[in-house]
């Protein structure tokens, strides 16, 4: 929650900078860090679910929650 607290903070931050006309190069700069955030946000979700949920599956033959995660996985790399 703390990351995307952070990272909701640092959009909301690059609205206002749209909203004052800053340069474009520096909006841009900032949208790549949100970016990363949210990226990196992505990582820490997927480590917790697979050290979890797809360990637990793997060891009940739980073969749907491992397609499931790999569909997610396709959505999140689009």
């Amino acid at each position: 929650m703390n990351r995307l607290s952070k990272a909701i903070g640092h959009l909301e931050a690059v609205k206002r900078m749209v909203d004052q006309d800053a340069d474009c190069s520096d909006v841009l700069i900032q949208l790549a860090a949100v970016r990363s955030a949210i990226n990196n946000t992505g990582k820490v979700v997927l480590k917790n679910h697979l050290n979890h949920c797809i360990v637990e599956a793997v060891e009940e033959h739980d073969t749907e929650a491992i397609d499931k995660l790999n569909q997610a996985i396709d959505k999140f790399m689009k």
